[in-house]
């Protein structure tokens, strides 16, 4: 554990360094910002002490956010030579893949800590439900880890990081929508098969506040699933001698 939270410790360093970290943040504060609070449906628009909004835009803000803070994770390592030279260190790889998912998954808690106001604004304003915004806030985070280990694995594949973030979000796409899709087209134990994969009726349910641990579940097995393909084509890179 304490090898997996020094890489972490290293990882939100280079971010904050090469300024990935504060670009993220005020793309994202910004985004998700304006449409929570002046344009379209926001807040006022909709009449309601409500962060609904706001975690509707970010569903969607980090869907497109999580590929590009993840692209570089691996895929930079591969380019520059020192995933070779990591492999040649009795370095426990599943400990240095959690330690990079961390670091990701951190910088995404760091993003939604800045919406603070918002919850601020909201009781000041009004009478919200604080379950719902629990809910909704940890739906949001659920969801980052499922969409970091995902673009982990998508950074493993290559060493370009333009080719992974288009792997990343091309897999997204599929549970963020294709399986939606699909579920409402087919029939059967098929159909059934899709609802389930489907992340949006997972998240969902826990942005209504309600906590059920199947969408925990499911949620953590995409995010674990993820890094282990990604350890897996680790494995395959050391064993074939090629990075």
């Amino acid at each position: 554990m304490r090898t997996t939270l020094t890489i972490a410790r290293r990882e939100i360093a280079s971010y904050f360094d090469s300024l990935v970290a504060y670009v993220m943040l005020v793309l994202f504060l910004g985004f998700s910002g304006f449409f929570t609070w002046f344009y379209g449906s926001d807040v006022f628009l909709v009449g309601q002490a409500s962060l609904s909004v706001f975690f509707a835009i970010a569903y969607w803000s980090l869907f497109f956010f999580i590929p590009a803070l993840t692209m570089r994770l691996i895929a930079e390592e591969r380019k520059s030579g020192t995933l070779e030279l990591m492999l040649t260190k009795a370095l426990n790889q599943r400990q240095w893949l959690m330690g990079k998912f961390l670091a990701a998954w951190f910088l995404i808690a760091v993003a939604l800590l800045c919406t603070l106001p918002y919850i601020i604004t909201l009781y000041y304003i009004g009478n919200p439900d604080t379950g719902q915004m629990i809910g909704g806030y940890l739906g949001l985070l659920l969801m980052s880890a499922s969409y970091i280990g995902v673009g982990i694995f998508a950074s493993s594949l290559t060493s370009n990081q333009v080719v992974a973030f288009l792997i990343a979000l091309v897999i997204g796409l599929c549970f963020h929508i294709v399986f939606g899709v699909l579920s409402q087209n087919l029939t059967g134990m098929a159909g059934q098969v899709f609802f389930y994969l489907n992340m949006s009726n997972h998240f969902e349910g826990i942005a209504r506040g309600v906590v059920d641990t199947r969408n925990i579940i499911y949620f953590v097995s995409i995010a674990f699933l993820g890094v282990y393909l990604a350890e897996q084509q680790i494995n395959r890179i050391k064993i074939s001698g090629q990075s």
